[in-house]
């Protein structure tokens, strides 16, 4: 199952390869106790959960010290992929379910996680400010760019103005057209990227917040 990973990230380190097939062992354990995937798609953990997380490395390579918030993380996607991808940047989990903070917390210790923080609450409660907001699908699109302004750091030092990176799938014109008038809003099909058939539908959407 890991070649997956290796398939689309050749260049990984033993550190980093040995954390991510940990994930494989850690995450069908905690699903056992806590359901943060479904039951029907933990075989698919593999190329559903961490390669999708990963898609957001397909778009942007963040310089060292870029911060991230995860925004509704759940179990820790897309989180904790990116923070093994990227161990030269921060990332800052939150969810306002504690048991999905639980497993994501103790997934990241258990692997050795040095560049990850967690918030158990609601985005509203998160008093600092980050380069980028990324999330997987957990609302509506108007809905996510709302709940990121306020954690969107003016400063970039990206090749992209600060904003919001989030995963969805299947066609969110809808949503899109939900948002103000002169918000841009850039759609990339994750197609372009992998050849599995699970990415037919996927998209990820760039929303500048700067």
């Amino acid at each position: 199952m890991i070649d997956i990973i290796n398939k689309y990230f050749p260049n990984l380190n033993e550190l980093q390869l040995e954390q991510f097939k940990a994930l494989g062992v850690l995450y069908p354990m905690w699903n056992e106790r806590i359901n943060v995937i479904s039951r029907r798609d933990i075989d698919n953990l593999y190329t559903n959960h961490i390669l999708h997380s990963l898609a957001i490395a397909k778009f942007i390579e963040p310089v060292p010290g870029t911060t991230f918030v995860d925004l509704g993380c759940g179990g820790g996607f897309p989180g904790i992929p990116l923070a093994i991808l990227w161990p030269q940047c921060q990332f800052h989990l939150i969810d306002r379910i504690g048991k999905k903070i639980t497993v994501a917390s103790s997934i990241s210790e258990d692997i050795s996680l040095e560049n990850v923080t967690f918030q158990h609450g609601d985005a509203a409660e998160c008093r600092k400010r980050f380069d980028f907001v990324v999330s997987r699908a957990v609302m509506r699109l108007d809905e996510l760019v709302k709940a990121s302004r306020h954690l969107v750091s003016k400063e970039s030092g990206n090749g992209y103005p600060n904003g919001l990176i989030c995963l969805k799938g299947g066609d969110v014109a809808g949503e899109s057209d939900r948002l103000p008038g002169n918000t841009e809003v850039f759609e990339y099909d994750l197609a372009n990227y992998f050849t599995e058939s699970f990415f037919e539908t996927k998209k990820l959407i760039y929303v500048p917040l700067t």
